[in-house]
């Protein structure tokens, strides 16, 4: 059943079978373990390394998912800092205030209700995944059973730390919107999920927001609509309110608030990679010549515009791993990826809803125009979007796209990328089915058209979703 449960990047599956309280367990005994072992080998030596935050989001089996987990932690001989019901920035949060050895988000983010799961981070809120620890984590929990071990009795105490983290937040908030100065009517859609605790925790107060709350109640543990804000008809409810009350600006948070979608005052979806765009060059004003972190499947106008605005672009391969790793390397004050996940130095080079929230504010106040007049300049180029192809020879399609283009220049940062002059495209395979997953971009939508067509019988069959 654990190997069942474990994925890439966390821990995610249908609850209570086959995740469950048992299960539980044996990953809060695992990732105590792990956890403290790495920080004895990272040579961290502090009062907190054998401590472990625990947060949780919404759901229905999330309490008692927590508790089992919080036991296996403190079997193990760790001590727990449960900071109750909170967005997954937060834990991210309470793991660099305490300085702790790690932590864990009992979340499943975008998934249905039925859904549960483990978002597991190291000391400085690094991510563990697979191949940076949740493999070993996996085995040392199928090694033990509760019951069947001596318990070493952690402690646990319970904080509130919402105070720390809006003072943090807020303190990264273009002062004219704190002072009111500036105002700003915005729309949230919070999914139901932990933006409808987070939201009014950091929000509520600030002179400069006049706020429309929409999916605010998350008691039921239940979705009016899918948490996942990348599918536009989940969308519908924040952009009609922006449209409806003559909004600046529109946002969708998904389940567990790491993640959102920004609408216009039009309540035009903005593309994750041209809000990144305009997002840099107010990050580049105050870290002149830093780099900027990107996921490889942007525009390519999101290079250009890091190198107009004086930055260095940094590619990326997709997922949270690779680019929190990126922006630590390189010291950028940003990244972000097509996904909705936005990623921040001050933020602990973490993604974050809420900060990408409040950066989208402070560039309204900084800029004193429309948010569509902001983005415009980076609408260079016409996009595919991602196009899924089922093949169950996956590599065997990624040769053969090279063999159809023999003058094309290929990289291999993730997937396949191809240059092909007048257009290019990125080619990625799933992790975990028998897809690819196709990006593609040119200067014109009929090109788009052309190519994706030349491209769909090499990849495989066009699944539409």
């Amino acid at each position: 059943m654990l190997d069942k449960v474990f994925k890439a990047y966390d821990v995610r599956a249908t609850y209570p079978s086959p995740l469950n309280e048992a299960i539980a367990w044996k990953i809060g005994y695992g990732c105590a373990r792990w956890l403290t072992e790495r920080a004895t080998k990272d040579g961290v030596d502090h009062p907190k390394m054998r401590h472990i935050v625990v947060g949780r989001d919404m759901r229905k089996s999330s309490p008692s998912l927590a508790n089992a987990l919080k036991r296996g932690i403190q079997d193990f001989g760790a001590h727990v800092i449960d900071v109750g019901m909170v967005d997954t920035p937060m834990t991210y949060f309470a793991i660099n205030h305490f300085n702790c050895a790690g932590g864990v988000e009992v979340t499943a983010s975008h998934n249905p209700a039925q859904y549960n799961g483990f978002k597991v981070s190291r000391i400085h809120a690094k991510p563990v995944g697979t191949g940076s620890g949740l493999e070993v984590i996996r085995e040392y929990a199928k090694e033990c059973e509760e019951g069947n071990v001596e318990s070493r009795a952690g402690r646990e105490e319970q904080v509130d730390l919402w105070k720390a983290y809006r003072d943090h937040l807020l303190r990264l908030l273009h002062p004219s919107v704190l002072d009111g100065s500036c105002r700003l009517r915005v729309a949230i859609d919070a999914s139901n999920g932990m933006a409808g605790t987070m939201a009014p925790k950091v929000l509520d107060g600030v002179a400069g927001f006049e706020i429309q709350t929409i999916n605010f109640d998350n008691s039921s543990g239940e979705f009016v609509h899918e948490p996942n804000p990348l599918v536009e008809a989940n969308l519908a409810s924040v952009r009609a309110a922006v449209i409806a009350g003559k909004m600046d600006f529109g946002v969708c948070f998904d389940g567990d608030a790491d993640r959102c979608v920004i609408v216009d005052e039009r309540g035009t979806p903005i593309g994750c990679d041209l809000l990144l765009a305009a997002l840099a060059g107010e990050a580049l004003k105050s870290a002149p010549g830093a780099a900027v972190v990107y996921d490889l499947r942007s525009s390519r106008s999101v290079r250009e515009a890091i190198i107009e605005a004086g930055g260095v672009p940094i590619e990326s391969r997709v997922g949270h791993v690779f680019m929190k790793a990126r922006l630590a390397e390189t010291r950028a004050p940003i990244g972000g990826e097509l996904s909705g996940h936005f990623y921040f130095a001050d933020m602990f080079n973490a993604d974050s809803g809420i900060r990408a929230f409040l950066a989208v504010a402070s560039l309204l106040a900084a800029k004193k125009m429309p948010l569509s007049k902001i983005i415009a300049p980076f609408q260079r180029y016409q996009q595919s979007g991602e196009i899924n192809f089922q093949n169950e020879d996956k590599l065997g399609a990624l040769a053969a796209l090279r063999a159809a283009y023999p003058t094309g220049k290929f990289t291999e940062l993730d997937g396949l990328s191809l240059d092909a002059g007048e257009w290019w495209c990125n080619v990625r395979l799933s992790n975990t089915e028998p897809l690819l997953r196709l990006n593609l971009e040119s200067r014109d939508r009929a090109t788009v058209e052309i190519q994706v067509a030349a491209l769909t019988p090499i990849l495989g069959k066009r699944v539409d979703h």
